[in-house]
């Protein structure tokens, strides 16, 4: 592939914006400077450099993010700071989007990506997988409150969502995990069951947790092969 189609499809703007990248010296392959925009490099292990920062060429982006509350999972954020702002800019430019949402005050486990089909099957209900929520109460957890959610709670005009598992991790802390996503889903289920959200935390998908990744709020990773296999 060329540089200047390398370079475009990685998101550093339009072709005409990488050439000039390429034309006044602002990028770099192995420590080379390369001015020929129609060079032709392999992709496969690249690693290149644009004004002096070091990028790894990927075909596509699979990324694992720390939300911190007070984002909001939407390119068109409308009340708080959108979760894209977290990315490089780059990233933004290649069409990078939240894989399903968390509301704004929810935190924990987040996936980006740009790979369309990705972001389609990750959505899907009919693949069921499950994503694992704490949930700090506001009241005590009790033994009728689990068995309500294991059992299932009747929501407003919706089947009977039930908690695929659930578990109590101290008096006002509960693990709950669900394999849909419908809007406000624990939060409503909760509510339903006798008791109030006070806060949310989402740590697993699949069998990919949270503190696997060792992420610090705010922060992000890419998702190599064996990670994404956990996403089961």
């Amino acid at each position: 592939m060329t540089l200047e189609k390398i370079l475009y499809s990685q998101g550093f703007g339009s072709r005409r914006q990488c050439r000039q990248l390429i034309w006044n010296e602002r990028v770099s392959v192995a420590g080379r400077l390369i001015t020929d925009a129609d060079e032709d490099l392999p992709c496969e292990d690249l690693i290149f450099s644009v004004e002096g920062k070091e990028w790894t060429f990927r075909q596509q982006l699979y990324i694992a993010l720390h939300k911190p509350p007070d984002y909001e999972c939407s390119r068109k954020p409308s009340h708080h700071p959108g979760i894209l702002t977290l990315l490089p800019r780059e990233y933004v430019n290649r069409n990078t989007q939240p894989v399903g949402r968390l509301d704004h005050d929810t935190t924990g486990l987040l996936l980006l990506s740009d790979d369309g089909g990705f972001i389609h099957a990750q959505s899907s209900p009919k693949r069921h997988v499950l994503k694992t929520y704490e949930v700090t109460l506001f009241e005590a957890v009790t033994a009728q409150l689990v068995t309500r959610l294991q059992e299932g709670v009747k929501l407003i005009d919706e089947d009977k969502p039930i908690a695929a598992q659930v578990r109590s991790l101290d008096t006002h802390l509960l693990e709950l995990s669900i394999d849909q996503g419908k809007y406000h889903q624990v939060k409503r289920m909760v509510a339903a069951a006798g008791n109030h959200c006070v806060s949310l935390r989402r740590s697993a998908i699949g069998k990919l947790t949270l503190d696997s990744l060792g992420l610090p709020i705010g922060q992000w990773c890419h998702l190599e092969p064996g990670q994404l296999a956990q996403l089961v």
